[in-house]
């Protein structure tokens, strides 16, 4: 991996689009500072520490969240209504027709950016609503307008409106840089954002390692300065390379279904009669269906946010949370995981692959499988392999993200409790698809020195 992103640093057109990239990203993090007006950061930041849901959000969101700033929602609210609008297109008919065509293709993406839009207002404001009620001195003191009876309507509104703007406005911002990743850029914008945030987490995991681990000074958790016990260290470098090398293997893991093309004969010029084969991957669909799952899971919270010291928001704290105290709450959470898992995994697979549409290929270029007629058999036995990778792929998936954590949750390692084996897998996927763009585009100008 090294050695290509080296090469391709020779490249001046690849060596732009990775300057252009890392700029996007180095202004994202810049705007992760910037805080939103009329808002108590440190106030907020300590109220987010006690909601698994927001927990989540701030990893997705670099701690623009606990800061407040300007990114606070992060790019959550587009990934959410990415996943509303391809559940209705599959429930409407008119709409998956609609993406099967290049206008309405555009078409989709422009209404899941007003979706976006839509849902990062709701939420940002959903959760300022929802933390004021457990903390009265969340939002600062602010005169608008004076002390008239027209001032104090706008005194009480104006906050909700600025977060509401701010936040709005900024994740709209990181939509668009995701964009210009993918026209300019190297890897999916909407991916590399989302690396950039887990991996600025990174150096205060690993300063809350070493310092916990060898006592040089506490580790806040729950509110309570604690040390680790020495083995803790060991145990969770063994967790993390076992989860990189398990990880490296199934994503580089690929099964080539033989295809044979007949010899054609053409005037006097003979085609075809070459052996190539159609590489499956064995986790085809990345790590999405583990986003999906997540963030599907956090919407019961997201409602809940709005009523925090109701009977709804105490259900889904007891039984819709990873850090649920009680046993049977985990287990119903790790139970829906693990299902969600699957069914985005076996959903994502649907939309991405189509046996049908190539099998046709195959049999209009004169190509077909050993042992397998053109045609319908040909895109039966497709689906029926795609389908058990799929599996093999969503119980990868399902092992990476639970496993590990409720192994740790079982030996009391809450190191890793914020940033556990899902953004791990996130991080080494994103990386590795970057490092096959960079192959990729180094093929397409035959650079010697790569191929050589």
């Amino acid at each position: 991996m090294f050695k290509t992103i080296i090469n391709a640093w020779k490249v001046k057109d690849i060596r732009t689009k990775m300057l252009y990239t890392l700029l996007l990203i180095v202004v994202y993090r810049l705007g992760s500072f910037i805080p939103v007006p009329g808002v108590d950061a440190e106030a907020l930041s300590q109220l987010v520490s006690q909601y698994d849901f927001l927990n989540f959000l701030d990893l997705f969101s670099g701690g623009s969240l606990s800061q407040f700033s300007i990114f606070a929602m992060g790019i959550s609210p587009y990934i959410t209504a990415s996943i509303i609008l391809q559940l209705l297109t599959i429930a409407f008919p008119k709409l998956e027709k609609l993406s099967h065509e290049e206008d309405g293709q555009k078409k989709i993406e422009r209404a899941t950016r007003y979706v976006g839009i839509g849902l990062a207002l709701i939420q940002s404001v959903s959760i300022v609503v929802g933390l004021s009620s457990s903390n009265a001195n969340l939002l600062k003191d602010i005169t608008w307008f004076g002390n008239s009876g027209f001032g104090t309507f706008m005194n009480g509104i104006m906050p909700y409106v600025t977060v509401g703007f701010c936040c709005t406005a900024g994740t709209a911002f990181l939509m668009w840089m995701g964009e210009r990743i993918n026209e300019k850029g190297i890897g999916n914008g909407i991916s590399i954002l989302i690396f950039a945030s887990i991996v600025s987490s990174v150096p205060q995991v690993v300063i809350n390692l070493i310092n916990g681990t060898f006592h040089i000074s506490p580790v806040i958790e729950n509110n309570v300065p604690v040390f680790y016990k020495w083995w803790y260290f060991l145990v969770v470098i063994a967790v993390v390379l076992i989860l990189v090398v398990g990880i490296i293997l199934v994503d580089k893991a690929v099964r080539k279904i033989p295809v044979q093309y007949a010899k054609r004969v053409v005037g006097r010029k003979t085609y075809g009669g070459a052996a190539t084969h159609i590489p499956l991957k064995a986790n085809a669909n990345g790590v999405m269906p583990l986003i999906f799952a997540m963030t599907i899971l956090q919407v019961p919270a997201m409602i809940g946010q709005f009523w925090p010291n109701g009977k709804f928001y105490a259900f889904v704290s007891k039984y819709l949370s990873a850090g649920s105290t009680n046993a049977l709450g985990l287990a119903i959470y790790y139970v829906l995981y693990a299902l969600l898992i699957v069914g985005f995994a076996y959903f994502y697979s649907s939309i991405t692959f189509n046996p049908v549409e190539i099998s046709k290929n195959l049999q209009q270029n004169g190509g077909f499988i050993p042992g397998i007629r053109p045609g319908r058999p040909t895109s039966d036995y497709l689906k029926k392999k795609c389908s058990r990778l799929t599996m093999f792929g969503a119980l990868f998936l399902m092992v990476i993200a639970i496993v590990p954590t409720v192994f740790l949750k079982i030996l009391d390692i809450n190191v890793l409790s914020s940033f556990g084996p899902t953004s791990i897998l996130i991080m080494i996927s994103v990386s590795l698809e970057i490092a096959d763009q960079l192959d990729s585009l180094l093929l397409m100008r035959n650079y010697k020195g790569f191929l050589g």
